[in-house]
C-alpha cells in the first residue's frame, strides 16, 4: 500500500539530507510504527506519504514514494486526499472550521459525499472518540487533548485507505489514548486500513504494531522488523522493554501482561528491601538568577530578586467559562523544592489551574497567591519575579528568526550571562544549530527550546503544561535531570501531564482532577499505585509490590 524506494529528502538551505536510504514497504491492512530519537526525520517520512513533502515544505525528494499506486512526486496532497488521511503534531494547524461537528464533516464535504452518508459517519465518529457531548462546542474552547481527538476524527470520517499520524496520543490522557488506539486497531483489523504512525510514548502503542520502522540516527537508513526484534536494538524503548533488558528476558515483552507472566522470579528477588521512595532534596533555596522571560507571554526585564518562601497557595478556587464551572473549590499549595504532577482526563481543568497561577485566568471565587501576590491583579513586571509558564503550544513563546536569536533574547530578558539559554538548549536536545528557524524544528524540539527560554531565568515557581509532549526518552531523561536540579535548588514545580511515567519518576505529589475538582492528592507512590489508569508500567508488572520505575529496580538489584 505504501512503498518507499531509496528515498532521500534534503530541505532548502540544508547541506545534508534529513533522511536518506529509506527503502521499505507497508502492506495493506497493517499498523506500522515509526520510532527513533527526536529530529531523525520521522515527520519528514510521514509527510512524504501524504505529499506534503516536498509539495508544501519545499526541498528535494529523490527516489520514489507511492501510495495505493500513486506517485507522491506527481500527485499533490489534494490529489491524494481520498486515499490518505493525515494528522500532524499540532492539531490547531489542522482545523479549518469553528465547531466540532463542522470539522468532522468538512473532509467529506470536500470529497462530495452524500449528506446522509456524512451524517451517519459523523455520528459514528462522535461515539468512537467520545466526542458526542462536544459536538456543538467551538474548537477554540476545547482542551489540547480534546482538540487532538477532533483532529483524528476529522480524518477518520472520509474513510481513507491510509492513515498517517504524527504523535496521535501525545496530548491524550491514558484512557483516551487507549480508546483512540483501539479505534485504529479496529480500522486495521476490520476494514483493512493501513496505518503509519510516529509516536514517542512507545509504552502506549508498541503492542498494537505489526511492524516497527526504526530510524536510529539522523541520515541513517531505517531498520524494519517485528516489534520485539527492533526493540532489542533500538536506542528508544518503553519501560516494559527496559525492565526486560534489565532482567535479561528473551524475547523481550511488549505488554504488561507478557511481562507479568515472567516477573515471578524478579518479584522474589525484590521482596526485600522495600523500594526506595522518589525523593528530591530540598535545601535552602538558592538565589534566583532573574525573572522568567515572559509572564502572560509579554517580554519584560526586571532586576534580580530572591525566591519567595511560599511559591503557590490556592484556596477554594472556582473558575467559570460562561455558565460552566471548569474548576470548583480547588485547594493546592506548593512548597519550595516540591514537584507536583497534575493529572486527570482531558478537560479536567489542569491547564485552567496553571493559567490561574500565572494570572491568565481570573477566579470566580476563592483565592490564588503566587509568592504573596494575586496573579491576575499583579503587574507583569511584578509577576515575572515569581512564576514562569511553559504552555502546551511552545510557539506562543517563540518569535525570533533563529535559535541563536531566541537564546540571546532570553539571556537579555533574564539578566543572565551570554550563552546561558544556549547551554540549556544543548542539554535538553543536542544537535540544534544556531541558525535554525524555530518553525523548522519538530514539535519536541520547539518544546525544548521554549523550556530553555523559560528556564534561563530560573523562576521560583515553574509551571509546565504537557512538558514531555513530543520528547523521546533520552530528551525526557535530560528534562527530568534538569527539573530535579531545579527542585534541589528550592524551586517549586507544578506540571500538568498525561505522562504517568514522568509523574512516577519525578513528582513528590500527584493531584488528580476530575470535572474541575480535586479527587486525589497525596504522595506519588500512594496515588498512582492505587489507580489503574495512572499507574506506570513497572507498577502494573510488579504489583502488589509498590515499585514505580526501572531506575528503582536497577538500584535495588545492584
Amino acid at each position: 500500500m505504501i512503498r518507499f524506494e531509496d528515498v532521500s529528502v534534503t530541505y532548502d538551505g540544508v547541506a545534508e539530507p534529513t533522511v536518506q536510504g529509506v527503502d521499505f514497504e507497508v502492506p495493506e491492512g497493517e499498523l506500522v510504527l515509526l520510532v527513533g530519537p527526536s529530529g531523525v526525520g520521522k515527520s519528514t517520512i510521514l509527510g512524504a506519504v501524504s505529499g506534503l513533502v516536498p509539495h508544501f515544505t519545499g526541498g528535494t525528494l529523490r527516489g520514489r514514494v507511492t501510495v495505493a499506486g500513486r506517485d507522491t512526486r506527481t500527485h499533490k496532497p489534494r490529489e491524494l486526499a481520498d486515499v490518505v488521511g493525515t494528522v500532524g503534531q499540532d492539531p490547531l494547524s489542522h482545523f479549518v472550521t469553528d465547531t466540532v461537528e463542522d470539522e468532522l464533516a468538512y473532509g467529506m464535504e470536500s470529497l462530495g459525499l452524500a449528506p446522509d452518508v456524512m451524517r451517519r459517519r459523523v455520528e459514528e465518529t462522535l461515539d468512537l472518540l467520545g466526542l458526542a457531548d462536544l459536538r456543538d462546542r467551538p474548537i477554540a474552547t476545547l482542551s489540547g487533548g480534546q482538540q487532538q481527538r477532533v483532529a483524528i476524527g476529522s480524518v477518520l470520517t472520509p474513510h481513507p485507505k491510509v492513515l498517517v499520524l504524527d504523535e496521535p496520543t501525545s496530548a491524550l490522557d491514558p484512557a483516551a489514548a487507549e480508546e483512540v488506539l483501539a479505534v485504529l486497531q479496529r480500522l486495521v483489523h476490520d476494514l483493512g486500513t493501513t496505518v503509519l504512525l510516529a509516536e514517542h510514548r512507545l509504552e502506549r502503542v508498541i503492542q498494537y504494531a505489526d511492524q516497527v520502522v526504526l530510524l536510529p540516527s539522523p541520515g541513517a537508513a531505517p531498520l524494519l522488523g517485528p516489534p520485539s526484534e527492533v526493540m532489542a536494538v533500538s536506542p528508544v524503548y518503553p519501560p516494559v522493554v527496559a525492565l526486560g533488558r534489565l532482567a535479561d528476558w528473551s524475547p523481550l515483552p511488549l505488554t504488561v501482561r507478557d511481562a507479568r507472566r515472567r516477573a515471578g522470579a524478579l518479584r522474589e528477588r525484590l521482596a526485600t528491601p522495600a523500594p526506595p521512595p522518589v525523593r528530591v532534596s530540598t535545601p535552602t533555596p538558592a538565589p534566583v538568577a532573574g525573572p522568567p522571560r515572559r509572564a502572560r507571554f509579554l517580554r519584560k526585564h526586571t532586576p534580580e530578586t530572591p525566591a519567595p518562601q511560599q511559591p503557590a497557595a490556592v484556596q477554594a478556587l472556582t473558575v467559570r467559562r460562561g455558565r460552566i464551572e471548569v474548576l470548583r473549590r480547588v485547594d493546592l499549595t506548593a512548597a519550595p523544592g516540591e514537584t507536583i504532577a497534575l493529572m486527570g482526563r482531558n478537560g479536567a481543568g489542569k491547564s485552567t489551574l496553571l493559567g490561574a497561577l500565572v494570572g491568565l485566568v481570573e477566579p470566580a471565587g476563592g483565592s490564588v497567591r503566587v509568592g504573596g501576590v494575586v496573579p491576575h491583579r499583579a503587574a507583569p513586571r511584578d509577576l515575572v519575579r515569581r512564576v514562569g509558564l511553559v504552555p502546551q503550544e511552545p510557539r506562543d513563546l517563540l518569535y525570533a528568526d533563529t535559535v541563536a536569536a531566541e537564546c540571546a533574547a532570553a539571556d537579555a530578558d533574564a539578566g543572565a550571562g551570554p550563552g546561558t539559554c544556549r547551554a540549556l538548549v544543548s542539554e535538553l536536545l543536542p544537535g540544534i544549530g544556531d541558525g535554525t528557524h524555530p518553525r523548522d524544528l519538530s514539535e519536541g524540539q520547539r518544546l525544548a527550546l521554549a523550556l530553555a527560554v523559560v528556564l534561563t531565568a530560573r523562576p521560583p515557581l515553574l509551571l509546565l503544561d504537557e512538558p514531555t509532549r513530543g520528547l523521546d526518552y533520552a530528551a525526557k531523561a535530560r528534562l527530568v535531570a534538569l527539573l530535579r536540579t531545579l527542585a534541589a535548588e528550592g524551586h517549586a514545580i507544578i506540571l500538568a501531564t498525561h505522562d504517568v511515567e514522568l509523574a512516577a519518576e519525578l513528582a513528590h505529589r500527584v493531584v488528580i482532577l476530575a470535572d474541575g475538582e480535586v479527587v486525589a492528592d497525596g504522595p506519588t507512590a500512594e496515588v498512582v499505585v492505587a489507580s489503574p489508569s495512572f499507574a506506570p508500567q513497572v507498577t502494573k508488572i510488579l504489583a502488589p509490590q509498590p515499585w514505580l520505575t526501572v531506575a528503582q529496580i536497577r538500584e535495588a538489584l545492584s
